[in-house]
């Protein structure tokens, strides 16, 4: 064997992967196609994330007033709108107290106010992100207030779940929970209620509204509801 044939066969051994290398390669791939996975999968519940953040946020912001101006504020989110109905479950609005020229109140028989005004535009969930009206409920377990919206816009008319605070920034419904989950809806119904679709089975999330108008943040669907892990696919919430 001359030199060339050294020199050949050196060659020849040091083309191609090794076993080392080609299981570095394999691992490699798999973590990367494992964080995909994870990725993709967890893409609604960054809608569910942003909409609880979203709805946070109001529900400060309808304290804040409340307590700032005392007046009786709510935090209402669309059950059935008079015109842009595609935003059922998912437009959120701040509403205040609606005082006469003079400071007065309007107020019912019952010392609760008759007369409400936008005091912004709030806000609308995430793309297929919706409030569950069987998971939001009082503390009693009741269910939420459904109220009218008149002497709004046409865009915001129409009948609405409501959470209220009180002159003092107290929840007029202590213990109350506000849920929101990742679903699909039929676009030619947008009046039903939505449904779990087979990536965002346990993509929901929320909070409890306290007596004192704070917040706290479920860390599981299982906080929420036990229910929720039996959810199947194309179950409504």
């Amino acid at each position: 064997m001359n030199s060339n044939d050294l020199n050949f066969s050196s060659r020849r051994q040091r083309d191609g992967f090794t076993l080392v290398e080609m299981l570095v390669v394999i691992v490699i791939m798999s973590i990367l196609m494992t964080a995909g996975a994870i990725g993709i999968g967890n893409m609604g519940g960054k809608g569910v994330s942003s909409g609880v953040a979203s709805a946070e946020s109001l529900f400060d912001e309808a304290r804040s007033i409340a307590v700032g101006q005392r007046i009786f504020a709510r935090v209402l989110i669309a059950k059935d709108l008079t015109s842009s109905s595609s935003d059922n479950l998912r437009r959120m609005v701040v509403v205040a107290e609606e005082l006469n020229p003079d400071g007065s109140r309007n107020l019912d028989a019952g010392g609760r106010p008759t007369r409400w005004v936008m005091s912004s535009r709030g806000a609308l969930l995430p793309d297929q992100v919706y409030f569950s009206e069987n998971f939001s409920k009082k503390g009693d377990g009741g269910s939420i207030e459904v109220e009218p919206l008149s002497g709004a816009s046409n865009a915001y008319a129409g009948s609405y779940y409501a959470y209220e605070f009180n002159s003092e920034g107290i929840c007029t419904t202590p213990g109350a929970s506000f849920v929101i989950g990742t679903g699909s809806r039929n676009v030619n119904a947008p009046t039903e209620q939505p449904r779990v679709t087979s990536s965002g089975k346990r993509d929901f999330g929320g909070f409890v509204v306290w007596r004192n108008g704070r917040t706290s943040i479920y860390r599981s669907p299982e906080q929420i509801s036990p229910t929720i892990k039996s959810l199947s696919t194309g179950s409504k919430f």
